[in-house]
């Protein structure tokens, strides 16, 4: 049987510093979706990587003493080990540095200046070299008004320059954008963007000559690739383009690339306008989220408050941290990291919730009947109950990853987790255990808790995949169980189950 395709990207990461919360956010998000999709059956493809050219790489690398590849070889390690912490599935991990990508770059160019959409021409004008970006004089005004710890490292610069005509496509952008209203998550998002757009397009410089850490720009010497040019075709890199059989035949377009708030207009404007003129289809869908500030205020280095995602894992472990971050907020819009809500989230919800759920059922099992799942008897209403809340739980946690709303999907499956550790203190086993004639009602009040681990080993599996596996471990489920399994009614009687160790320890207040 065919599989159904699907791509999912996250930016990739400049390599100027180390890997930040919110580079741990997206990749967590891109994961989730990716697992949950290969869950339901179709064929992923999960790219991630690091972004190494640039005017920012060449400075840093200067201020360093040190090559700007072999800043970039440093620091990627930094990301690619991360990623390996977090238990992230990626497909493949791109970086701009390599050969495959220069040749994609140097196609893509080739196409868009056989468009007719490349001319030479001198720019004049502010240059945002830590974003970079471009900067008309309109953002000028707003940059200026910045407390000045607050503002870009900005660059007057006067160069010889090509330039995309990016002012062809204002009309065929807002016509995508009204046609493809999924084009642009969320619909404020979209709003923004349609707005800039409105507003006017002017020509892109998309080559530069005060530096030369880049792609060179196929045929004149002397002009390397704008950065974000570069940057973007990555996407198509990965796919073994330019070749257009394979995989980027079978995966082009992107369903969907995650990006930062910061970044959506270099994906959802500029992006697309390159692709039009390289006559290549446009993604699906560009998903913007938001920042994270820490304890209220937002994260600078002066501030000393950057969050570390190193340190958060050797602190909490990998699957805490991804939770917390799926659970604070909606994704997409902007949250706040505090420890103390993080360890509110692991006591109250994971060790009280789900742990504990765990912890005591499968404990009560092995102790009234040597660690065997039961034979269900008699279901009564309270039985029904928790099928019918589990299948509705998992229809609507379908639904909400679908729209990628990670914090709702979780708290209908702390929901379920509710409703069970209830019905585990209403039908109280050790109670039915002393009690004469009450050995089938143990059984099936048991056998609903093991089936009811089971469900919840599935449904939180695309988010926190290690618990979910440690989960199956325990209670004889296979390792790649996925939606085949995840209809109500399969745990087998007879099966043996091990309480093993918690799930999750409880935190202590004086140790934050």
């Amino acid at each position: 049987m065919k599989k159904n395709k699907f791509y999912v990207t996250t930016p990739i990461y400049y390599v100027n510093d180390v890997p930040h919360i919110g580079h741990a956010y997206t990749t967590i998000a891109a994961d989730t979706i990716a697992r949950y999709k290969a869950a339901s059956g179709h064929e992923v493809y999960f790219l991630t990587g690091t972004d190494e050219h640039g005017r920012k790489i060449e400075q840093t690398a200067e201020t360093n003493g040190e090559a700007p590849i072999d800043l970039a070889d440093r620091v990627v390690v930094k990301f690619q080990d991360l990623w390996k912490l977090l238990g992230i599935s990626n497909t493949d991990f791109i970086r701009t540095t390599e050969p495959r990508h220069r040749e994609a770059v140097s196609e893509i160019w080739r196409l868009v200046q056989k468009s007719g959409d490349i001319y030479l021409d001198e720019y004049e004008g502010w240059y945002d070299v830590r974003n970079e970006a471009f900067i008309t004089e309109t953002q000028l005004e707003e940059i200026m008004k910045l407390p000045e710890e607050g503002r870009p490292q900005l660059e007057k610069i006067k160069e010889q320059s090509y330039f995309f005509k990016l002012s062809r496509y204002q009309e065929p952008l807002l016509r995508h954008y009204s046609e493809h209203p999924e084009f642009i998550k969320p619909g404020y998002r979209r709003n923004e963007v349609v707005s800039f757009v409105e507003g006017g397009l002017r020509d892109l410089s998309v080559s530069r000559t005060n530096f030369s850490w880049g792609i060179p720009v196929p045929g004149p010497e002397g002009h390397v690739v704008y950065v974000w040019f570069d940057a973007l075709t990555n996407y198509l890199t990965s796919l073994g383009f330019p070749g257009k059989t394979g995989d980027f035949e079978r995966f082009w377009p992107a369903d969907i690339h995650l990006v930062g708030k910061d970044i959506l207009r270099f994906h959802a404007v500029y992006w697309p306008a390159f692709l039009m003129s390289a006559g290549l289809p446009l993604p699906k869908t560009v998903f913007a989220h938001g920042w994270w500030t820490v304890e209220g205020e937002k994260m600078s280095k002066s501030l000393g408050n950057v969050v570390d995602p190193y340190q958060v894992v050797e602190e909490f472990g990998s699957e805490i941290f991804r939770y917390f971050l799926l659970r604070e907020i909606p994704f997409g819009q902007d949250g706040d990291y505090s420890k103390r809500s993080l360890v509110n989230r692991v006591n109250g919800e994971l060790g009280n919730g789900l742990g504990n759920l765990v912890s005591r059922s499968l404990g009560m099992i092995e102790r009234y009947l040597g660690g065997i799942v039961p034979e269900p008897a008699e279901f009564t209403e309270r039985e029904k109950e928790i099928e019918d809340f589990y299948r509705e739980t998992d229809r609507l946690v379908r639904s909400d990853l679908e729209e990628l709303a990670f914090n709702r999907a979780l708290s209908r499956i702390w929901e379920f987790i509710g409703l069970v550790n209830r019905y585990v203190d209403s039908e109280a086993p050790w109670k039915l255990a002393k009690q004469e004639g009450k050995e089938k009602r143990l059984g099936t009040v048991l056998w609903t808790l093991a089936e009811s681990i089971r469900m919840i080993s599935i449904l939180i599996y695309p988010f926190l995949p290690e618990t979910s596996l440690g989960i199956r471990g325990k209670i004889g489920l296979p390792a790649d169980a996925g939606v085949e399994n995840a209809e109500w009614g399969h745990t087998k009687p007879g099966t043996s189950v091990v309480k093993g160790e918690n799930l999750f320890s409880r935190i202590k207040e004086e140790e934050n």
